[in-house]
């Protein structure tokens, strides 16, 4: 992302978390997990998943793969493997990770194939969808089962690495992009994955490790989860220290997404009950290379369809088709009174608006507000002047498409 008019590292200071026990980055790395590519860069074996309870729609069928052993025993993991017709060669495929109470989402395949793409959707928490009506449908354990999700594997953060949720969670996305590309009618080289609220967290950590994406979408979900979080509010105050503080060293996104090699768009709500503005920027300013930016005023918390914004369809396509991208944030910055932000674009954006709070304090219960920029007759460049006792704002961009595009949040200058 490229630099910004003016210093955006200071945040408004969270009061209402001062008493709360907070969990900082460690200053170094520290203990790293090992995930074998030699093992997990290739196609794992696949069995039938008879689950007498599922129905499928054509070109979409529900398997299992084989998965890494855990505590000694073999594991399996469902999943949707949905492959459209080829009509004019290879088509490009993408890897779904659900969140934190979700499961496989046969209607996910299905709408990443009427888009043309190959898809697989996969259970990180060792079950089974028990149907496929709908997004948000129910699960169960099945008997091949890796660890479960607990919660996030907080308090189970002193076990070995290998014996770790989220340790197999990685490594089944690996398999499972692996699986997609040795498909028949996938183009290998144009995978790319997006994730949502936990997804985001997996995919954030896999594609540090893993740079076989041709582009990554993690929706919600970031790190610096020990600085301000939901969890910093509940799990991490109510368990001792040390399996915080290692679940953090292993585990925050934030340890793992500046090692990420492909464009990355960040899709987030103002008021995001688990994932805030202040460390979802933290995380974002992690990556060294090409990052695009989403924020919506209260965008809901959901799995798919409002898991799935529209800006994700455009932004695979302009990277697998390239067909025209979303707007490029260049610069921004406050001159006085005024805020301005400037951009490149290949679709033009219809309007600009600066989205502005004058509330301090929690991320989640603060009230946003909008008031509209004017598009300067210099370019690709919007300015506004900054609503009296603001306290954070950005900038949105809508093109033509009704995609929108966000700049950093900063505070500005009294």
């Amino acid at each position: 992302m490229p630099a910004l008019g003016l210093c955006l590292c200071c945040l408004t200071v969270n009061l209402y978390a001062q008493d709360l026990q907070t969990f900082p980055l460690p200053a170094e790395r520290g203990e790293i997990p090992y995930w074998d590519m030699d093992v997990l860069g290739q196609p794992p074996q696949v069995y039938e998943a008879d689950v007498p309870e599922l129905t499928s729609d054509p070109g979409i069928h529900p398997v299992y793969f084989e998965g890494l052993p855990w505590k000694g025993k073999p594991t399996r993991v469902f999943a949707w493997l949905g492959v459209p017709p080829s009509v004019e060669g290879p088509v490009p495929g993408i890897v779904l990770v659900h969140g934190g109470g979700g499961t496989a989402f046969h209607d996910w395949v299905k709408l990443w194939m009427d888009r043309g793409y190959a898809a697989i959707a996969i259970d990180t928490t060792g079950c089974v969808p028990t149907s496929t009506d709908g997004m948000n449908v129910g699960h169960r354990r099945h008997e091949h089962a890796g660890p479960g999700f607990g919660g996030g594997g907080f308090t189970a953060a002193l076990s070995p690495v290998e014996d770790q949720w989220l340790y197999h969670a990685v490594a089944d996305v690996m398999l499972a992009r692996s699986l997609l590309a040795a498909q028949p009618d996938v183009d290998p080289e144009r995978i790319g994955i997006t994730g949502i609220s936990w997804g985001g967290i997996i995919t954030e950590i896999t594609v540090g490790v893993d740079n076989r994406y041709c582009f990554a979408v993690p929706v919600y979900g970031c790190g610096h989860l020990g600085e301000n979080s939901y969890w910093l509010e509940t799990d991490f105050q109510k368990i001792s220290p040390a399996p915080v503080r290692r679940w953090i060293t292993l585990w925050d996104p934030a340890q793992y997404v500046g090692q990420a090699e492909m464009p990355l768009l960040f899709c987030n709500g103002t008021n995001d009950k688990h994932f805030r503005p202040d460390s979802w920027q933290k995380t974002y300013r992690e990556v060294p290379g090409e990052v695009t930016l989403s924020m919506k005023i209260r965008m809901p918390h959901d799995h798919p369809p409002a898991g799935d914004p529209p800006e994700i369809r455009v932004f695979a396509d302009s990277i697998v088709h390239g067909e025209p991208g979303l707007a490029i944030v260049t610069d921004q910055g406050q001159s006085g009174a005024l805020a301005w932000v400037e951009w490149e674009q290949e679709v033009p954006v219809q309007s600009a608006e600066l989205v502005y709070t004058t509330d301090t304090g929690n991320w989640v219960t603060r009230e946003w507000r909008s008031v509209p920029a004017r598009l300067t007759s210099f370019g690709h460049r919007a300015e506004v002047a900054i609503p009296s006792g603001t306290t954070a704002c950005f900038f949105n961009l809508k093109d033509e498409r009704g995609c929108i595009v966000s700049s950093g949040h900063f505070e500005p200058d009294s």
